[in-house]
């Protein structure tokens, strides 16, 4: 469980997170939405240590990540699994190296050991056909797999997904909120999607967090989202589905 406790953080004069707090479950996809500029990324890098807020807690079952020394904050991490945005797949690697890439930097494994982990996540997420393949030779959706298989081949027990369905099409896009839900449930794994896709919201929203300039304006779920009273939020859905009714 992850619980973020009054996390504030701002750029010079310019607030971008006033006061965020939530749970986050176990076994539960939660999403954190908003346009652009609302501070759902800066918020989850504070999340992970990329950024340092500039107060406030994050607590991974209740061990507190922001006041632990460095060796408390490395074991930490070590839980983590992080799919970025672009993949952030080696260009230089295989698909299998690159997903064994955290077993090579943070464990002491051997060499069949590693494989078989890398090769069993490339199975999980549908890609074992693909190890030896370049990240040029495959599809933008076959690369935000790849980027999951090794987001969760340390067993993690926390997942961030910054925009997974980011340049992908409608349909792919769909598969990849699927293997995240599946991956999720099956293995008991905190996750936390930044997206402003609303499909995603619908299909995998367990537990919703709006942001809007910084603030928490609305949480709840995907039943309950279209029922909303919040100005802001409604606005942000209408425009999301006229986008979306634009690139059909």
């Amino acid at each position: 469980m992850i619980d973020i406790r009054n996390i504030t953080k701002s750029f010079g004069d310019r607030q971008v997170l006033a006061g965020i707090s939530g749970t986050f479950k176990p076994g539960d996809t939660s999403l954190i939405i908003g346009g652009s500029g609302t501070g759902k990324s800066v918020l989850l890098k504070c999340m992970i240590g990329l950024i340092k807020p500039d107060s406030g807690e994050v607590l991974y079952d209740n061990r507190n990540f922001l006041s632990g020394d460095i060796n408390e904050q490395k074991a930490i991490r070590r839980e983590m699994g992080v799919l970025f945005q672009g993949s952030a797949l080696f260009d230089s690697k295989t698909v299998l190296e690159n997903v064994r890439f955290p077993l090579d930097m943070l464990t002491d494994q051997s060499e069949s050991e590693k494989l078989d982990r890398a090769q069993e996540c490339l199975k999980r997420v549908g890609l074992d056909k693909a190890t030896d393949r370049m990240p040029s030779e495959i599809s933008g959706g076959m690369k935000k797999r790849v980027g999951i298989a090794r987001a969760i081949v340390l067993n993690p027990k926390y997942l961030f997904c910054d925009e997974p369905n980011s340049g992908l099409d409608p349909l792919t896009s769909i598969k990849i909120d699927q293997l995240i839900s599946e991956i999720t449930d099956e293995f008991k794994i905190t996750t936390i999607v930044i997206t402003h896709d609303m499909n995603s919201m619908m299909e995998i929203g367990e537990k919703i967090m709006f942001l809007y300039q910084g603030h928490k304006l609305w949480e709840g779920n995907s039943n309950t989202i279209t029922q909303s009273d919040v100005k802001e939020l409604n606005e942000f859905i209408y425009a999301n589905k006229l986008l979306r009714e634009a690139e059909k």
